[in-house]
């Protein structure tokens, strides 16, 4: 007999909000990973990409699957704040900045067509009126933007993970603290191995790793998706200078040179006390080849490179901030073959992945993690109305 029904490995959106599903309908839920680690430069261990207090939402999205996967997921922020009693949506609105359409520029069009498809209300903003609703940011000329003022802004990923996780427990489901080595058949259960030498039983497994989901002897066969280096850097603003950046939205700027693109949050306060704007795009890719690469990715605290490229984009951008109090900070983004989530099952009809944010996913995690769910529930993803398979490619 199994010790659970289902196991989600990996505690992280996609993990607790799949964890949260499947504890609402069954029981017999666990939910593995590890706490996040005290100090990341001397951890040894996985990590996870929503160690932050920041992620851009909307429900605009010029892909109609990934559009979907936000609306469904932000409808249920309201409630899942309620029942948790964990606040982690911040309503900031959310301003998409590019290059005038006249220009020959998509960028905008795109914005606008994905708007008018998905009937929301927006704000169409010319080089003028741009500058007069938002005069702390310095865009280049002859800018045209997109202003998503409701069901937009940011969320706190870590309380989002921290609120779907007590929702599963609060539904049964049991919470371990631990690392997740290997998954492998045997018997017809599905068996879960972690590094503190535990060994877990049960019906199916859901794993729910990120990047680490392509960790060599995890899965019974290789995971194919390309996992990228990222940089997010953060500019301190002290307490004294916040009023100059009230009624700051989530930005996502696209300008002429593309090497430029950047998404920003407003500022926000830290763990440590301190308040800082974070702005995020590296300039180029940097391909992490396997697990030890990725670990010691995340030890570095980003690229130096990288860091510089933020603040001259920046001291143009918002030449408020004060470009000398700067930190960084490592993450990485998980790009499958197909461009949307993977939410399928390995050559063992016990074992599942979920994963593959595709560097979009933070808004939606709670809808991809009901599907992933919904897969482990009927064997199949049973919602039709994507018209994507959300196949993940092995070997």
């Amino acid at each position: 007999m199994a010790d659970f029904r289902y196991i989600v490995v990996g505690r992280g959106m996609m993990g607790s909000a799949a964890a949260r599903h499947l504890s609402a309908a069954v029981e017999g839920v666990a939910l593995i990973g590890p706490d996040e680690p005290q100090d990341a430069k001397r951890h040894s261990g996985v990590f996870a990409s929503h160690y932050d207090e920041a992620r851009i939402t909307r429900t605009i999205d010029p892909d109609a699957v990934w559009a979907r996967l936000a609306n469904r997921s932000i409808a249920r922020y309201a409630e899942i704040e309620r029942e948790s009693g964990i606040r982690f949506y911040h309503e900031v609105g959310c301003l998409m900045v590019g290059p005038e359409r006249a220009t020959g520029h998509s960028y905008i069009g795109g914005i606008c067509s994905a708007a008018a498809e998905l009937g929301v209300e927006t704000q169409l903003l010319d080089d003028a009126q741009l500058s007069d609703a938002f005069p702390g940011f310095g865009f280049e000329t002859h800018c045209e933007a997109v202003f998503e003022a409701r069901q937009a802004g940011y969320i706190n990923p870590r309380a989002l993970v921290a609120a779907q996780s007590l929702l599963a427990e609060r539904q049964g489901a049991k919470l371990i603290s631990e690392t997740v080595v290997s998954v492998r058949e045997e018997g017809g259960l599905a068996i879960v191995l972690t590094a503190e030498d535990r060994r877990y039983t049960a019906e199916k497994v859901l794993v729910a790793a990120g990047g680490f989901s392509t960790a060599e002897g995890l899965l019974p066969q290789p995971l194919r998706m390309s996992v990228y280096a990222r940089t997010v850097t953060f500019f301190e603003i002290a307490d004294a200078d916040l009023p100059r950046f009230a009624g700051m939205p989530s930005l996502i700027y696209e300008p002429r040179d593309p090497s430029r693109h950047i998404y920003m949050l407003p500022p926000v306060r830290y763990p440590d006390g301190r308040t800082h704007l974070k702005i995020g795009g590296d300039p180029d890719d940097l391909l992490v080849r396997d697990d030890a690469a990725m670990r010691a990715w995340f030890r570095t605290g980003g690229r130096d490179s990288v860091r510089n490229h933020h603040a001259d984009i920046v001291e143009t951008l918002v030449p408020a901030v004060d470009r000398t109090k700067i930190s960084t900070a490592a993450c990485v983004v998980s790009k499958t073959p197909s461009g949307y989530p993977a939410i399928a099952y390995t050559q063992s009809p016990h074992i599942a992945v979920l994963t593959g944010g595709c560097g979009a996913a933070a808004k939606s995690s709670d809808e991809i993690g009901r599907l992933g769910a919904d897969l482990l529930l009927h064997g199949r993803v049973t919602d039709d109305t994507y018209g994507v398979p959300f196949d993940a490619s092995f070997g």
